[in-house]
C-alpha cells in the first residue's frame, strides 16, 4: 500500500488533472497484455495494425519502458502535470529535459536486478522523441474522445467532493482505497509500499483510461500523485446512438430523445456528435432546446463545455 499523510492545507490544495502523455505511456500496457484490457480491444486491434504498417526502431524502445518483471514504468516518462490540462508538447519537453542521472535511476528502480536494455541507455531525449512519434500515431487521433471521458470524470469527482466531502470522494477512487486519521492509503501494486507526508507539495488526482487500478509513482520522493481508473471507459470505443423510449420520442422528437438517451454521462458537443454520427452544429441546436427545457445542465471544465441530464431527464429516459 502507498500512504499519503495530509494536513488540512494539503486537503485544501488537492487538485485534479488529466495527462495526454500518461495515456500514451500507460497504453503500452494494453498493447503488451491485451487479455487484461478487453475494453480497449477495438483500439488495440487498430493500433497494432497501424504500428505493423509503420515499423520503426521505436517499438523496441517503447516495449522496453515496461519493466521486465513487475510491469512498472519509470517515473520520468509520466511527470506529474503542473496544470489541470497540459499539452502533449509541454509534457514531452519535460521528459526531454530530464536529468540523465535521474532517468537512469528511474529505469534502474523499475528493472531491479534485471539488466537495463541497451535501447534505454540512449538518454531521455531519445525516449521523448519516440514517445512523441507514438503519441501522434496511436493516441492523437482519439484524443478528443479520450479527453471528453477524462474531463467528465473530473467533473463528477469535483461534484462528489463538494457534495460529500474529501473522504467519500477519495475512497471511491478504488474499492481498496482507505481514508482515516488524515491518511489516504491506496493499493498501487503488490510490491509497491511507502509512506510519505504530502507536506505542502499538493496531492494531484489523475483519471486515466489504461490503468487497471490506482497507481502512484514508483519512487516515494516523487510529487504525491494518485492515478486512478476513470469512469465511463466502457463507452470510450462505442459507436452509434442509444435508443430512447418510444413515448419520449413522441413527446420531444426522435433526434432529441435519442440524444438524451445517449447522454448517459457528462459529454461535450463534439463527443455527442461522434456518438450520434451527426455534425456538432446539429447537436448544438438540440442541446440549446433541451437546456432551455430544463432537461440538461451545463458545466465548463477547462476549455470544454460538458452537458449532463437532469434528474427529470433521467426519469424520462428510463432505467
Amino acid at each position: 500500500m502507498v500512504s499519503y499523510r495530509l494536513e488540512v492545507d494539503d486537503l485544501a490544495d488537492m487538485r485534479f488533472a488529466c495527462s495526454p502523455l500518461l495515456e500514451a505511456v500507460t497504453s503500452l500496457w494494453a498493447l503488451r497484455w491485451p487479455e487484461r484490457h478487453a475494453l480497449h480491444l477495438p483500439w488495440i486491434r487498430r493500433t497494432r495494425t497501424m504500428l505493423a504498417a509503420s515499423p520503426t526502431a521505436d517499438a523496441t524502445l517503447l516495449d522496453a519502458l515496461i519493466g521486465a518483471e513487475r510491469g512498472w514504468l519509470p517515473d520520468f516518462v509520466t511527470p506529474r502535470p503542473d496544470t489541470p490540462l497540459p499539452g502533449i508538447d509541454e509534457e514531452l519537453r519535460r521528459v526531454r529535459e530530464t536529468d540523465p542521472d535521474k532517468a537512469t535511476a528511474d529505469i534502474r528502480h523499475v528493472y531491479g536486478r534485471h539488466p537495463i536494455p541497451a535501447v534505454l541507455r540512449q538518454g531521455p531525449e531519445v525516449v521523448a522523441e519516440a514517445l512523441g512519434r507514438y503519441w501522434h500515431l496511436a493516441i492523437e487521433p482519439h484524443w478528443p474522445r479520450m479527453r471528453a471521458v477524462l474531463e467528465a470524470d473530473m467533473l463528477y469527482r469535483a461534484r462528489r467532493l463538494a457534495r460529500d466531502g474529501a473522504a467519500s470522494m477519495m475512497t471511491e477512487l478504488d474499492q481498496r482505497a482507505r481514508w482515516g486519521g488524515g491518511e489516504l492509503r491506496v493499493f498501487a501494486g503488490q510490491t509497491l509500499e511507502y509512506d510519505v507526508a504530502v507536506a505542502g507539495r499538493g496531492l494531484w488526482l489523475i483519471p486515466a483510461l489504461f490503468v487497471p487500478q490506482t497507481i502512484s509513482p514508483v519512487g516515494p520522493e516523487e510529487p504525491p500523485t494518485v492515478i486512478y481508473r476513470a469512469r465511463g471507459i466502457g463507452t470510450l470505443w462505442e459507436r452509434g446512438e442509444s435508443r430512447a423510449p418510444e413515448a419520449l420520442a413522441e413527446l420531444i422528437g426522435r433526434s432529441r430523445a435519442n440524444l438524451l438517451a445517449t447522454l448517459d454521462g457528462p459529454m461535450s458537443t463534439t463527443e455527442l456528435a461522434g456518438r450520434l454520427g451527426v455534425t456538432p452544429s446539429a447537436v448544438s441546436q438540440h442541446l440549446k432546446v433541451l437546456l432551455r427545457s430544463g432537461l440538461l445542465t451545463r458545466s465548463r471544465v477547462g476549455r470544454v463545455v460538458l452537458y449532463a441530464r437532469t434528474e427529470v431527464a433521467d426519469l424520462l429516459t428510463g432505467p
